[in-house]
């Protein structure tokens, strides 16, 4: 049952909930409403200097990094998902769930312990010049670390689980007898791969790509590390070095396009496919045991992407977070993840109260408008953090000065600016940008409850809010605590928005963690860049848990 399905409880009272649903969905659509508008009516148009100056080179730049991405996350993503589900070799048990953790660590945190390892100064290049007794960068050609190559690299190695956990569930939900016919005619390892596997996974495969390059084009930490200019990029740079709102606007207009030009892409690649399964309970695939030196090298296979995406930058931190102890009791680290705690967890919080109640409420009414807005509040996801800040922080900081005016002209006390001032720019912001991680849960929960049961309680006189309480609620709330979680993760991890809306000398870990590592210095980064990983971790294992659960 999905949200726009009935649930037998609709009344009279149910516009309550119908109206409270628009609203809801009116403030999570509100910043990509005023990205549109003010890309369309800045108050300097600067497009003309854009496009022949700075734009094709943002542009050229994203397209690099996304199609990059793609196919790497695709390629790991997939052909580690084939060889667990395919095959047993040492290890295979562990790597299965080992594979998942580069979720639980930011691409940039990522991006600053591959620097460090393979920069000039780091472990590689001194054991090189050690080995061979090179003294100079004049004696020995090392490609320049800080490029685009390194920046694929590094979002490949953090984004590939999406690719890999959608792909794993594809290739073990196919029936092991579709195989075992292919085998039959012959066809090889190789050929079960591309003849029958990759065919029947290949949306799921497209899916996980599709959301690696909106995850790419959303990014701000990677590339503004690495120095590679994008649109997200350009957002920054032409709106808090150029002074020019408008022109921030348009970039961000170009983006929010980019990532749903992405989104119909990759929506119209599975249009005209058509994926069945049999009605009958499908064969389980037998896999097959790998011995000697061909299960070592599949091991190594999928234990290389773990050690680029999570061995690597937790290692490197820790080393630094180790070496370092008086970094913990540095100025600001404990502020910072006190506002981290604050935004994060008020962030999950109301969001996840939002989420509940305009699903509640959608299902509780028959009307169009709410069952038409529910699907549109997913798009706030897909919006980079740098958009979403384009569209609260402008049109915000107009109504926090007419609100200061209206203080101070009925009171005589000048209040300040009291919403771009304080932390609520930024949780609006989390709210918004993660408003379909809570929707989904959500929705999924109570799809999952029999009508039957609150049409009993509403049939024994209780409202439509006690069936919430009473029935709904003790019922999905290990669905609700882990899209608080997932809500709150996500809100940590947050750097571009973060950093656009938040009021001065407001810092949280990352934003911490960026400035530190922005000016090299890793050894003050690494106490708030482990918490951020910590937080990521937990998660991350709640995820494998749950997925373990349905599995059982």
């Amino acid at each position: 049952m999905t949200a726009g399905s009935g649930t037998g409880l609709r009344t009279s009272g149910s516009g309550i909930w119908s109206v409270g649903a628009a609203l809801i969905a009116a403030v999570v659509l509100a910043p990509l409403v005023a990205v549109v508008w003010l890309a369309l009516n800045p108050t300097e148009n600067i497009w003309p200097h854009l496009i022949s100056t700075t734009l094709p080179r943002y542009f050229g730049n994203t397209a690099y990094l996304a199609a990059g991405v793609a196919v790497l996350t695709a390629a790991i993503g997939a052909g580690s998902a084939w060889l667990i589900s395919m095959y047993r070799f040492p290890f295979s048990g562990w790597l299965e769930w080992l594979l998942l953790l580069p979720l639980a660590i930011p691409a940039y945190v990522t991006a600053y312990a591959l620097v460090d390892f393979l920069d000039y100064s780091g472990p590689v290049q001194g054991a090189l010049r050690e080995a061979f007794g090179w003294t100079s960068a004049r004696d020995y050609w090392f490609p320049e670390v800080r490029a685009r190559w390194a920046a694929v690299l590094v979002l490949a190695a953090s984004l590939y689980p999406y690719v890999y956990l959608l792909a794993r569930s594809a290739f073990r939900e196919q029936s092991g007898g579709s195989y075992e016919v292919a085998r039959a005619l012959g066809a090889g390892p190789v050929g079960l791969f591309l003849r029958v596997g990759l065919p029947l996974a290949r949306p799921a495969i497209a899916a996980g790509a599709a959301i690696a390059m909106m995850e790419t084009v959303a990014d701000f930490g990677v590339v503004d590390y690495f120095g590679v200019q994008t649109l997200t990029t350009g957002i920054f740079t032409t709106w808090l070095e150029a002074g020019n709102a408008g022109g921030a606007a348009q970039i961000a207009g170009v983006v929010l396009t980019v990532i749903m030009v992405l989104l119909a892409l990759e929506k119209r690649s599975r249009r005209h496919s058509r994926y069945y399964q049999s009605a009958r309970q499908p064969r389980p695939i037998n896999r097959t045991e790998l011995h000697g030196a061909t299960g070592w090298v599949a091991t190594g296979l999928c234990l290389a992407p773990f050690t680029m995406g999570f061995v690597l930058p937790v290692s490197v931190i820790s080393a630094y977070a180790w070496s370092n102890p008086e970094a913990w009791f540095g100025p600001g680290l404990s502020r910072a993840l006190v506002h981290t705690l604050v935004t994060g967890g008020a962030a999950a919080v109301l969001t996840v109260l939002a989420a509940l109640f305009m699903v509640y409420g959608v299902r509780m009414t028959g009307r169009r408008l709410p069952r038409t807005l529910l699907p549109l509040t997913a798009v706030g996801y897909a919006a980079p953090g740098a958009v979403l800040a384009v569209g609260i922080l402008i049109p915000l900081a107009a109504i926090d000065h007419r609100l200061a005016d209206a203080i101070l002209a009925l009171t005589g006390t000048d209040p300040g600016l009291l919403l771009t001032g304080s932390a609520f720019a930024i949780i609006l912001a989390y709210v918004v940008r993660f408003f379909a991680l809570a929707q989904s849960a959500a929705d999924s929960a109570f799809g999952r409850i029999s009508p039957s049961l609150p049409m009993a309680a509403r049939s024994l006189g209780r409202t439509a809010g006690g069936a919430l309480r009473e029935v709904y609620m003790p019922l999905i709330r290990g669905s609700v605590a882990s899209a608080v979680l997932m809500v709150f993760v996500e809100s940590v991890k947050e750097l571009p928005a973060t950093m656009l809306l938040r009021p001065f000398n407001y810092e949280t870990l990352a934003t911490r963690v960026h400035e530190k590592a922005s000016l090299e210095n890793l050894g003050d980064a690494a106490p708030a860049a482990l918490l951020v990983m910590l937080v990521g971790l937990i998660a991350t294992m709640v995820l494998a848990r749950a997925n373990l659960t349905r599995r059982r």
